[in-house]
């Protein structure tokens, strides 16, 4: 299989970050942005040494939270990926 030549990374500002927790049923993110954005940073250097480009799809919480209830879905890590991986496909990735 082919590697993609790109892949959408959920990205969140500092502002959103604390109703994005407070919004997901099965947060999984750590409790500061900081430890958020470390481990983020840390993953797409990983794949961008892969030679897979990474785009930061930013996830703004409102938006999400109308995504999620337009499909009827909860607001978890399930979502989050096809949230990401939907506005990535949308911007031509």
């Amino acid at each position: 299989m082919d590697r993609p030549r790109s892949v959408g990374i959920a990205w969140y500002e500092p502002g959103d970050y604390p109703r994005i927790r407070e919004a997901m049923t099965d947060s999984g993110l750590p409790e500061s942005y900081a430890a958020w954005q470390m481990s983020a940073t840390q993953v797409e250097r990983e794949v961008s040494r892969s030679g897979v480009a990474v785009v930061r799809v930013r996830i703004e919480p409102e938006a999400f939270l109308a995504w999620c209830r337009a499909r009827d879905v909860a607001p978890d890590g399930k979502a989050r990926a096809a949230f990401v991986r939907e506005a990535h496909e949308a911007d031509g990735g």
